[in-house]
């Protein structure tokens, strides 16, 4: 099953970076490479040069974590997203297997589904 898609929900800045996948993305992946992490705003066929964002602010899947505002977001690639599919990744407070993709900008409690996150490694 696909990943839930992250959502845009601000303009900070739209920094984009090249991204050619192995495989296709679509609209809404969140990809890592290394310690980056960027959303694809539009689907990139295999092999093909895309875009990803890297600066914006998104609301993204997230798993039952508790964020607050200014609580680091991590990006668990195999994480289970509230109410989407198990281990199609989601974000999370624990680092542990996941990558920092920013920060949380609003409060998200544990039941709900998405987390509004200032993308950005530097965080």
């Amino acid at each position: 099953m696909a990943q839930t898609p992250a959502e845009k929900a601000f303009d900070a800045g739209n920094v984009m970076i090249d991204y050619t996948p192995g495989t296709a993305v679509t609209a809404g992946d969140v990809v890592v490479q290394g310690a980056l992490v960027g959303i694809a705003l539009s689907d990139i066929a295999a092999d093909t040069l895309g875009a990803l964002d890297v600066s914006d602010g998104f609301d993204v899947p997230k798993d039952t974590s508790t964020f607050t505002v200014g609580l680091p977001v991590y990006w668990n690639a195999t994480g289970s997203p509230v109410g989407g599919t198990v281990s199609t990744g989601a974000a999370s407070t624990s680092s542990v297997g996941a990558t920092l993709m920013g920060i949380a900008v609003a409060a998200a409690a544990t039941g709900v589904g998405m987390v509004r996150t200032l993308l950005g490694s530097e965080y």
